[in-house]
């Protein structure tokens, strides 16, 4: 593929994600998330989309900020800021009501028109650790 179509590819789907519309029209049927701190693997389309949509919606009211976007032949990286409000348990916390804001990074694998991969690279001991500070303050 060429840097140009993984570039369609990728804006499609971070303009998707960003409005809250069908962002998982992008995704292979097969894709595989990969949460690269705990090694949780995530594999099929509806699998991977209700997960980034429980993320966003129901451990947390959140919305990503993107920093940067780098595209090239086969694949994109983003960089970001998860900023939200614990809404729902997360990593065992209860919701706190306290706002994150954590910096971010997701690796992307694009074949044809399709997202095959994600890789994401985000300090969810971190955040666990912040929201049982903020626990311990509710």
């Amino acid at each position: 593929m060429s840097t140009d179509g993984t570039r369609s590819v990728m804006d499609g789907y971070v303009a998707a994600l960003l409005e809250r519309g069908d962002f998982a029209r992008f995704f292979a049927d097969d894709v595989v998330w990969t949460t690269t701190e705990t090694g949780e693997v995530i594999t099929g389309r509806e699998a991977v989309r209700d997960y980034i949509l429980a993320f966003h919606t129901q451990a947390f009211a959140a919305r990503p900020e993107v920093r940067n976007l780098v595209v090239g032949d086969a694949g994109a990286v983003l960089e970001g800021d998860f900023v939200g409000t614990h809404t729902g348990e997360f990593g065992g916390v209860a919701a706190t009501g306290a706002t994150l804001r954590v910096p971010y990074c997701v690796a992307y694998d694009v074949a044809g028109d399709r997202i095959t991969a994600l890789r994401a690279y985000l300090p969810i001991r971190a955040m666990v650790a912040a929201l049982s500070e903020a626990s311990v303050r509710v």
